[in-house]
């Protein structure tokens, strides 16, 4: 049989991997680091986080829930490792950044079926091959991408959120406590740190006078920010308000001091599990460094953090998958190419892992002589891959799992009926698809009820 090769070691790469391998295909996967190093990753690990800890919403009524389910079911490698590292971040799965790499890495290096190979790969493999390299595509092999599609790559810049030591935060000013109070279990996951209208207005000034980190030419002629990880300097701009609106906004939370609702909060998610380092969450930015230590120390409680970590922003490459690809993954004028993660079009961490197991399968199915499948619209799964090939393709923008990828029931219902409705199908579908496909699935696994860490 036909070795598989995969380019990439990141989420979607390694969940690719392993699901190919567990279908008893021999697997190279290529990882360029540490051999060659990116702007953002600072490890050799397999699978490194690089933006928020944070996978999302386990709720099975909430989009990302309900695709988390899917993947539980289907055996994600990836999704079994952010539960065994995860560490206490209310409702959502949000996991020790290093523990999560290590493990994937041991479990990559550990399987008899695949081959790490730290080379980097500056062209597209003219034999079986998933394309996972993700945001930080290598300039070599991203010609050779475009070479292959006779077409310019688009782009989009990811910005990181600054990381702090939990100790050096003031809790004298901070507090913790989760919105609305959303019972013993989740209180207190977040670290609150409270202002007022003269501490905000001083923040905001503070921000949209900073300076930034200068783009090159190039990137300043058209740089597009996804909507989901824009840099607060470039959402401040928007208006005075739109910080305390967005990413600050202070609804369900009580300053314990005074008993009163504050003007604005900003909010410290837990990033390891020794609970050691926070990040700030929706903080991401790509102002210089003085900079950023010079507005960030204005937040009340953060005057003397340490910052362990400050924000930064790179270019992320994704390919217009809705005239390149087909919903199975499949480059459209070579079958035995795939693509996945990122450079898909995909956004969020769960999303990369999805698309990862979605190109393995397949890829594992066409070397087994077997059709690569197409996942039902009505699946969470099935609707990311249905959205990234087939959105406009003269206005295509990533996507994360939503419930507006899906058509809305014929019978009225209010949002929560219906999103309950959608988890109900979707998780009904994949049990159907898959026995009709004869693809292992875990109905116990799938729809079990996640614990609060």
């Amino acid at each position: 049989m036909m070795t598989l090769i995969i380019v990439g070691g990141g989420l979607a790469g390694t969940e690719a991997a392993w699901q190919a391998a567990e279908l008893g295909i021999q697997v190279q996967l290529y990882e360029m680091r540490p051999q060659q190093k990116t702007p953002a990753h600072v490890t050799d690990q397999l699978a490194e986080l690089v933006c928020s800890n944070s996978m999302g919403s386990f709720l099975p009524h909430k989009a990302p829930g309900l695709l988390k389910a899917e993947l539980r079911g289907l055996g994600s490698m990836l999704l079994d490792c952010a539960e065994r590292t995860a560490v206490p971040a209310g409702s959502s799965l949000a996991v020790d950044r290093e523990g999560f790499a290590r493990l994937v890495t041991e479990k990559i290096e550990s399987h008899p079926q695949i081959e790490l190979i730290r080379e980097e790969v500056t062209a597209v493999p003219d034999t079986p091959c998933i394309i996972t390299t993700g945001p930080l595509t290598s300039v070599a092999l991203t010609t050779s991408i475009g070479r292959l599609t006779g077409q310019s790559y688009l782009y989009f810049y990811d910005a990181l959120s600054p990381i702090v030591n939990c100790e050096t935060i003031d809790m004298s000013v901070s507090f913790r406590q989760s919105r609305y109070d959303k019972g013993e279990q989740i209180e207190g996951d977040y670290i609150n740190c409270p202002m007022t209208r003269e501490e905000y207005e001083r923040f905001y000034e503070a921000i949209i006078t900073a300076e930034t980190i200068t783009l090159r030419q190039f990137e300043q002629e058209d740089p597009r920010f996804f909507e989901g990880c824009m840099p607060i300097e470039a959402m401040a701009k928007r208006g005075k308000d739109a910080l305390a609106f967005g990413p600050m906004r202070p609804v369900g939370l009580v300053d314990p001091r005074t008993g009163k609702r504050p003007y604005a909060i900003v909010q410290l998610r837990q990033d390891n599990l020794a609970g050691t380092l926070y990040n700030i969450v929706g903080f991401q930015t790509n102002l210089k460094w003085g900079a950023q230590r010079k507005a960030l120390r204005l937040i009340p409680g953060l005057e003397n953090a340490e910052f362990m970590r400050y924000g930064m922003m790179h270019r992320n490459t994704y390919i217009n998958s809705p005239q390149m690809l087909h919903p199975t993954m499949q480059f459209r004028r070579r079958a035995d190419l795939f693509f996945a993660g990122q450079i898909v079009g995909v956004e969020g961490y769960v999303g990369n892992i999805a698309a990862g197991l979605v190109a393995g399968i397949n890829a594992a199915r066409l070397l087994n002589e077997q059709h690569p499948v197409i996942w039902p619209p009505t699946t969470m799964l099935g609707a990311l891959c249905h959205y990234v090939t087939h959105a406009d393709a003269k206005h295509f923008q990533p996507m994360k799992a939503n419930f507006g990828l899906f058509a809305p029931p014929q019978e009225k219902m209010n949002k929560s009926d219906r999103y309950h409705w959608y988890s109900q199908r979707a998780l009904t579908a994949v049990r159907r698809f898959t026995r009709e496909n004869e693809i292992r699935y875990d109905r116990e696994a799938a729809e079990k009820e996640r614990m609060v860490v």
